[in-house]
């Protein structure tokens, strides 16, 4: 196939080698759950290199029920006051990735705005399918606010983020918290965020295959997450939900990603609900890129600003 001519030339080298195989060797059409795990833990170990922070704490919630979930704290360098806090929500199409890797954006997003960094350990699909996630990172947010100050926090200054299926759990997160009159936090940074239940827009269609992420792939991960009736909620697919009364937001998208309409659509519906809303773009790059500056190095730019929308975010106690 031909790739875009638009693709930054670290995308475009690392998608070609990507779909090179060596002779002899077929590529798997259908990956087991082990195996999409295992390929993003290895391509996150590429993700250098990482900030230095003060300190990185791992922290454990407990549970009736007997589920214990972990919790992973950054603190910045530097002696401060009162630090807003962002509660960091993984992408990996709710079945793959980890803290680890997503270890090197949480460390660039602590030190550069400077800021403590709550990253959420929840349950992956397929062994523990929706709601569980959600019911983890709402969990997760619920602990920060009550918990900000002794960490040395600012309860008034509390961001959620997230990427891809992360950018989902943090958008549902968001409404929930709305709904039960929570006011934790005063703004969503949201990667190409995963918000609607359909493949059928232009982008899922031009990057359905190639791009890294796949419409395929996609589909294989909702089978996994959801039914398709839990899939087609407002508490799967934020799209189809309330959207007003919701906390200023920042929408990153990827020129060449499936996702990039739908995600794109949050943003427009946001805005029509009189929600402060920025977007941008990036043009040449691909799903994921956000995560891995390491492995393309032309994703600088969006982790940069990124802590800049922070940071504004954060001085105008959410309002830009």
């Amino acid at each position: 196939m031909t790739l875009d001519p638009s693709l930054k030339p670290d995308v475009r080298a690392f998608l070609e080698a990507a779909t090179s195989q060596p002779a002899g060797k077929t590529p798997t059409v259908t990956p087991t759950v082990a195996e999409v795990r295992h390929a993003a833990e290895a391509l996150a170990a590429r993700a250098l290199p990482k900030d230095e922070v003060a300190s990185v704490e791992e922290h454990w919630l407990e549970s009736p029920l007997n589920h214990s979930l972990k919790l992973r704290i950054y603190r910045p360098q530097g002696n401060f006051d009162a630090l807003p806090i962002v509660v960091f929500i993984h992408g990996g199409g709710w079945v793959r990735c980890s803290l680890d890797t997503h270890d090197t954006i949480c460390r660039a997003l602590c030190q550069r705005t400077p800021c403590l960094v709550v990253s959420v350990d929840y349950r992956l699909a397929p062994e523990h399918p929706f709601p569980a996630g959600l019911e983890d990172a709402y969990r997760a947010s619920l602990w920060v606010e009550d918990n900000a100050r002794a960490l040395g926090g600012d309860p008034s200054k509390i961001a959620i983020c997230g990427d891809s299926s992360g950018g989902n759990l943090a958008a549902v997160t968001a409404q929930k918290a709305r709904d039960d009159g929570k006011p934790i936090f005063c703004f969503q940074l949201l990667v190409y965020p995963v918000t609607d239940y359909e493949f059928e827009t232009p982008s899922f269609k031009t990057f359905a295959e190639g791009y890294g992420l796949t419409t395929e792939r996609m589909r294989w991960y909702w089978h996994l997450y959801a039914s398709p009736e839990d899939a087609r909620s407002a508490q799967s697919s934020p799209l189809q939900g309330d959207v007003r009364n919701l906390p200023p937001t920042h929408i990153i998208t990827a020129a060449c990603d499936p996702l990039c309409d739908q995600a794109e659509a949050y943003g427009h519906k946001l805005r029509e609900a009189g929600v402060a809303v920025t977007m941008k773009r990036y043009d040449g790059l691909i799903h994921g890129f956000w995560s891995m500056p390491g492995v393309y190095p032309s994703s600088w730019q969006g982790v940069e600003d990124s802590v800049k929308v922070l940071q504004q975010a954060f001085v105008g106690n959410g309002e830009f």
